[in-house]
């Protein structure tokens, strides 16, 4: 579940706005294919499977293969066949260094 804050500002956006602003991302990744998953994982480490984490986490119903269908846009088989390109050692060591801050980032109060 995600930190709240009273604070924060973003925990006071409306949720039809923050969901609203959630369908979009969503709706740009499954446009923008071209984006691998790798690459996100490496720049800012999340990725859609990490959405579909995140949405199962807030409480959708769904499995794991169901929630990334939903994000993905597809079936998980048919995006690894249509979608994904082989990653290469340079972008698996920039995903393990961009989720080793994730790692940092959780562990801050």
């Amino acid at each position: 579940m995600a930190d709240s804050n009273p604070h924060d500002p973003l925990d006071q956006l409306p949720d039809e706005v923050a969901a609203d602003a959630f369908r979009r991302l969503v709706r740009h990744l499954q446009h923008r294919h071209d984006a691998q998953n790798i690459d996100l994982m490496g720049l800012a480490g999340f990725c859609r499977n990490c959405l579909a984490d995140w949405i199962r986490d807030a409480g959708y119903p769904g499995d794991k293969d169901e929630a990334r269908e939903l994000i993905h846009g597809m079936p998980m088989d048919q995006w690894k066949t249509t979608r994904q390109t082989p990653a290469t050692n340079d972008q698996i060591a920039r995903m393990e260094d961009s989720v080793a801050r994730n790692q940092v980032r959780s562990a801050l109060p």
